[in-house]
């Protein structure tokens, strides 16, 4: 494991879209997940710093480049995760809900 910690995308599930008909568009609120794990005797600090600076980034563009219309984080649900014979792990999952519309829904 990083020193820094370590951080998984999931995909995550696009839900059912609302649809309009005049143009065609499919709105979305997609649910992803992005698990964030660190280890260590200061991984409360290194846990509150990963965190913090995956707000950051997604504070900096909301749009993620102009991918989509919002994103936003909802709060961690931390937890302590035992290994046998290391420090423990400190680990969260962070759902991720990105809005985005398209005209369609392979695109």
């Amino acid at each position: 494991m990083p020193a820094e910690g370590l951080l998984i995308l999931r995909d995550g599930e696009p839900g059912e879209p609302e649809v309009t008909l005049s143009p065609l568009a499919y709105h979305y609120q997609h649910r992803a997940e992005i698990e964030a794990v660190v280890q260590g005797p200061d991984r409360d600090v290194a846990f509150d710093t990963l965190t913090a600076s995956i707000g950051s980034a997604l504070a900096a563009d909301r749009t993620l480049g102009g991918l989509c219309d919002w994103v936003e984080a909802e709060a961690p649900r931390p937890v302590d995760l035992p290994v046998e014979g290391a420090a423990s792990l400190k680990a969260a999952v962070i759902p991720v809900v990105l809005h985005y519309s398209t005209a369609d829904p392979l695109a």
